[in-house]
């Protein structure tokens, strides 16, 4: 065995040990978030996190929403450590933040341009003037709709419509021979399944939840007008068995040409629209949440879901590192470069609206941007509420 031999050995020895220290010392981040589309595309990138940040490795958790919401909150309220990163929505962070289960965002990065996040949005998620999340996505409510299917009923969708324009509309493009449903909308229990689309609703025609004195409102003639409308057209224009659709089984609905309508968030607007996915992709129109005739208020919400770090991690300064390149700039250029403009998280950059390419590619940017300006979370009722939405 030569000198020469010897060497070689004993360097490829250092560098295998080398190697193995530095996969062992590699932290490991377990990420907790929902099964919407960006969150799966994001999932999909995660490898250009780790090929930039060999010292991090990520572990993906992803349910259904009402299982996330049950078990990160559980986890959360209980300081349990189970996650380093939790997607939530702008709701829990400032309950959140000023409990102490989250930890504030100041390492960010000093490229991450947080000026450059939608006032509203980053208003929702600070306390005190700290960020307590960052918004990976952000979205309102509007109609989509089939643009064949109304021009063959000789309809046309009006600038702002009303319900009782909906309503109508729905019946009458729905054709159960051929398999289609006027309308799709969401009937799965829970809070930010059903719930969320009843809620505005009833903001629309007029109601609330409680009055300045938190006196429930729920016996008030608005509740009962707006459930009653809201089952007579599931019954008359709805699916069958939709009481088991949310969010996803809804979008499926859609992308397979079996809904006329569907009124739910903007974020929708890049799936409904997307070739490969969705068979009437050249067919969709995009218009403004409903209003009831004389209510001016289109009550539909404001909604982000969010990146955020729990006060039990021990892996802060990794976890603050992924969620700066998961709501960053440079990630909403990666999902361009990867998959196009028109697939990218909406609703949380100034800049993004401002982008050339993203307007050409996406019919649904204008619509999206009007209906997040329109839902007004000083006032989300016509008549007062006890607080305002942004620290409910």
């Amino acid at each position: 065995m030569t000198l020469k031999t010897v060497l070689l050995g004993t360097c490829s020895a250092m560098m295998l040990a080398g190697f193995s220290v530095a996969g062992a010392s590699a932290e490991t981040l377990t990420i907790a978030t929902v099964n919407n589309g960006d969150m799966v595309r994001m999932q999909g990138l995660t490898s250009e996190f780790t090929k930039a940040n060999p010292d991090i490795q990520v572990n993906w958790v992803t349910l259904e929403e009402n299982v996330l919401r049950e078990r990160v909150t559980t986890d959360i309220a209980a300081n349990g450590g189970q996650y380093d990163i939790v997607t939530v929505g702008n709701y829990e962070v400032p309950i959140w933040a000023k409990q102490k289960w989250l930890l504030p965002l100041d390492g960010l990065g000093a490229n991450y341009d947080m000026d450059d996040l939608l006032p509203a949005i980053r208003g929702g998620l600070s306390v005190d003037g700290k960020l307590y999340a960052a918004p990976f996505y952000g979205e309102s409510a509007m109609i989509m709709y089939r643009k064949d299917l109304f021009e063959k009923a000789g309809l046309k969708m009006p600038e702002s419509p009303t319900w009782e324009f909906i309503g109508d509309a729905a019946r009458k493009i729905t054709d159960r021979k051929a398999g289609i449903n006027g309308i799709c909308l969401r009937g799965k229990a829970g809070w930010g399944e059903n719930m969320a689309f009843l809620s505005a609703l009833n903001n629309s025609f007029g109601g609330r939840w409680f009055d300045e004195k938190w006196k429930p409102q729920f016996d008030q003639p608005e509740w009962k007008q707006s459930l009653t409308f809201y089952a007579s057209l599931m019954k008359d224009a709805g699916p069958s068995g939709a009481s088991s659709n949310g969010f996803n089984e809804n979008l499926t609905l859609f992308q397979q040409g079996k809904c006329g309508m569907w009124i739910d968030a903007t974020v929708a607007a890049s799936f409904v629209s997307d070739p490969k996915n969705s068979t009437v992709a050249d067919k969709v129109g995009y218009a403004i949440f409903p209003t009831k005739e004389g209510v001016a208020n289109h009550g539909n919400w404001l909604w982000s879901w969010n990146l955020a770090v729990p006060a039990s991690s021990k892996k802060a300064a990794a976890a603050q590192k992924f969620i700066s390149w998961a709501t960053s700039k440079e990630y909403t250029q990666l999902v361009a470069s990867k998959q196009g403009w028109a697939n990218v998280p909406p609703g949380t950059r100034t800049s993004l609206y401002k982008t050339e390419d993203y307007q050409k590619a996406a019919p649904f940017a204008a619509p999206t941007l009007a209906a997040m300006q329109a839902a007004d979370i000083t006032k989300p009722t016509v008549k007062p509420v006890p607080i305002r939405a942004a620290s409910s």
